[in-house]
């Protein structure tokens, strides 16, 4: 990488394009994930005896607990992609905000929302 401090138009065109799959395979994930929370069924368990009724009843809340976990996480990661694609609109994408030196190429492309270069996310 040069010296240079901004992206050129091409590479953001890259890095746009990796972001909006990404975006489209993080909204079909968070719908499964949201899909399966809203899943209500009980799995046969209503005629079972009370002690496999409570602890069906305790795996299906901690499953509910988990998928929620999970779509939080999935809606930030969208959120940030999404923060991403502002700051290729404005220019400014792929600068550090600790260093204020770009970001390398191959960190962008695995995490395309990424804000902090290596260097500085090694200090944290």
């Amino acid at each position: 990488m040069t010296d240079k401090n901004k992206y050129s138009e091409e590479e953001l065109q890259e890095f746009r394009e990796i972001i909006e799959a990404k975006i489209k395979q993080a909204e079909h994930d968070l719908k499964s994930i949201r899909e399966n929370f809203l899943n209500n069924q009980t799995n046969g368990t209503e005629d079972t005896s009370p002690t496999f009724k409570a602890f069906e009843e305790g795996s299906e809340t901690m499953s509910k607990e988990q998928n929620a976990q999970l779509a939080a996480r999935q809606e930030k990661f969208l959120r940030d992609l999404k923060f991403a694609l502002q700051r290729i609109e404005n220019k400014n994408y792929g600068i550090c905000r600790v260093t204020g030196k770009l970001i390398s190429k191959e960190r962008l492309r695995l995490v395309p929302h990424a804000t902090l270069s290596i260097e500085a996310k090694n200090k944290q």
